[in-house]
């Protein structure tokens, strides 16, 4: 799309007649790329980005590099938002053969996209959905009625159970004044490297613009909701009923207890554990024990919670 057909559809007016080809992170962002940045807080990676147009506040004007365009608008939040549903993937692609070995068993009733590729010994139970350009890689088994959406990439000896979402659209939305949303379509994916394990009903959703990635070893139980663009380290464990807001990064053998949770775009170091029903909302270091919420080392969390109890049994 060129850049005056974008500008038209955002009502302004056009300052280049360069060819757009998709939309991407400032970060990652490369030639015939648009990108958005919408705060101060990226200001370095809106200086260092290379792409040719970003749609920018008027007061980050003057950080867009030399040699690309700005596009000056009141939100370029919802902006991109906008930009996104006419850079979205088809759902539904050209048809293209499949790559199915022959070891593979594949039960009735299942769905594989074009261009898909099933390695060997894999099982894939009855009722479950492959969309396209899937890579499943050999010895995994995939059990009923599970959704796997285009473009998902899952490693060898990976256990999904019943019912599990690989893939879904993230949830994401801009916001107009009058309080309607505008959603923010994801075109990245899911990559689940070797060995992970999936429990039934459990949702990872796919990333704006780079992958979600769940890294090799990690077992999540049932009823677990991760978010767009998470990152969960080598041999973690999520139990159920656990939720990870969207860009949340797990370092190595994470331990997250039952109805615990991140908010969005925080980090917790390798070998920390997060006890039932807490809450991290701010990165935490590696290696310790955290509870409650607001979130406090497990020891101080249990000194906190006897004085509360000792002071109402006073009283």
């Amino acid at each position: 799309m060129k850049l005056s057909e974008i500008c038209e559809i955002l009502g302004f007016e056009a300052p280049s007649e360069i060819e757009i080809s998709r939309l991407n992170s400032l970060k990652n962002a490369g030639k015939s790329e648009l990108s958005y940045c919408d705060g101060i807080k990226n200001e370095r990676a809106l200086k260092e980005s290379r792409a040719s147009a970003i749609l920018v506040s008027e007061e980050l004007r003057e950080f867009v590099p030399a040699g690309t365009v700005a596009i000056v608008c009141e939100n370029p939040h919802l902006s991109f938002a906008i930009l996104s549903k006419f850079f979205a993937k088809d759902l539904i692609r050209k048809k293209a053969p499949n790559f199915i070995d022959k070891t593979a068993q594949i039960m009735e009733n299942v769905h594989v996209g074009s261009n898909s590729h099933i390695g060997e010994n894999c099982v894939i139970m009855s009722g479950v959905f492959i969309g396209d350009d899937v890579k499943i890689g050999a010895g995994t088994i995939i059990h009923p009625n599970a959704v796997i959406y285009n473009d998902t990439i899952i490693g060898q000896n990976c256990t999904i159970l019943a019912g599990a979402v690989i893939g879904s659209d993230g949830f994401g939305y801009a916001h107009r004044k009058d309080g309607s949303h505008v959603k923010i379509y994801h075109n990245g994916n899911v990559i689940l490297e070797d060995e992970v394990d999936v429990g039934a009903n459990t949702t990872i959703d796919r990333g704006v613009f780079e992958p979600t990635v769940v890294k090799k070893g990690t077992k999540i139980d049932n009823l677990v909701q991760i978010g767009h663009n998470c990152d969960l380290g080598e041999h973690c464990l999520i139990v159920s009923q656990t939720g990870l807001a969207g860009s949340t990064v797990l370092g190595r053998n994470v331990v997250m207890g039952g109805q615990s949770g991140t908010a969005g775009h925080v980090s917790v170091g390798d070998f920390t554990q997060i006890a039932a029903r807490g809450g991290v909302s701010k990165n935490l270091p590696a290696g310790k024990v955290f509870a409650g919420q607001p979130i406090l080392e497990l020891k101080d969390w249990l000194k906190l919670n006897a004085k509360i109890a000792k002071f109402f049994k006073d009283k």
